[in-house]
């Protein structure tokens, strides 16, 4: 069963494009009633260039189907309400005249048309309606496959550090070991360090005493010296 007959026979499927109401402009314009929200049955046969009689039979077939996506049924006071805020909204606009309905009128929003389109055989529009669906879908998946392939390489690279790093463990541990003893040498250096550089600190001021002592011994052997000259 290809893809659009798949469409076409499974309402699962089709539930899962009727979001996609923005294709319909894509493939014509839809001309919308005044209120920019509803179309008539005459207008959804004129966009998809079929008979409003083909248009009236998908809808009975698939009425609870299009009632989900929007179709509505007025008839009495609703659709007398109807009409009159259809001119009103005419009359603000460009003035163009509106053919009301005598007893009864079949209101279509674009989800209901999209979903039209998704049932609607003998129609070349639908048909291309259908294929933009299913090209988006395509693309998408195709993106899904693209996202999905990368993220596994993604996968597959971290693995691959994280069994690096494994590799890299013992080793990391011996560095971290030699390091220690390393630090610990260096504070024994530094206590060495520091305790010559307060014996130097004594042995400067033994120096200055000594200087002392010997400038004192060299004025009185001066002063004898100058005593026997006598």
């Amino acid at each position: 069963m290809s893809t659009e007959v798949a469409l076409l026979e499974s309402r699962a499927l089709r539930v899962e494009q009727m979001g996609r109401v923005d294709v319909l402009d894509k493939v014509k314009c839809l001309v919308m009633l005044p209120d920019g929200i509803h179309v008539r049955t005459e207008d959804v046969a004129r966009y998809f260039e079929v008979s409003t009689e083909a248009v009236k039979k998908v809808t009975q077939r698939h009425r609870a189907e299009l009632g989900e996506n929007g179709l509505r049924l007025i008839r009495g006071s609703e659709l007398v309400a109807f009409n009159r805020d259809m001119l009103s909204l005419l009359d603000a606009g460009q003035g163009k005249s509106y053919p009301q309905a005598h007893a009864q009128l079949t209101l279509y929003t674009r989800r209901t048309v999209l979903n039209v389109a998704m049932l609607l055989r003998d129609s070349d529009v639908a048909r291309c309606v259908r294929t933009y669906l299913l090209d988006a879908e395509q693309d998408l998946r195709a993106g899904y496959a693209s996202l999905e392939h990368r993220v596994t390489r993604v996968e597959n690279h971290l693995a691959g550090v994280g069994t690096a790093l494994q590799e890299l463990g013992p080793v990391l541990s011996r560095m971290s070991h030699r390091l220690d003893s390393l630090d610990r040498r260096l504070e024994a250096t530094h206590q060495v360090v520091g305790a010559m550089s307060v014996r130097l600190g004594g042995v400067s001021e033994d120096v200055v005493r000594l200087d002392g002592r010997m400038d004192a011994l060299a004025r009185n052997l001066k002063e004898l010296n100058r005593r026997n000259k006598r």
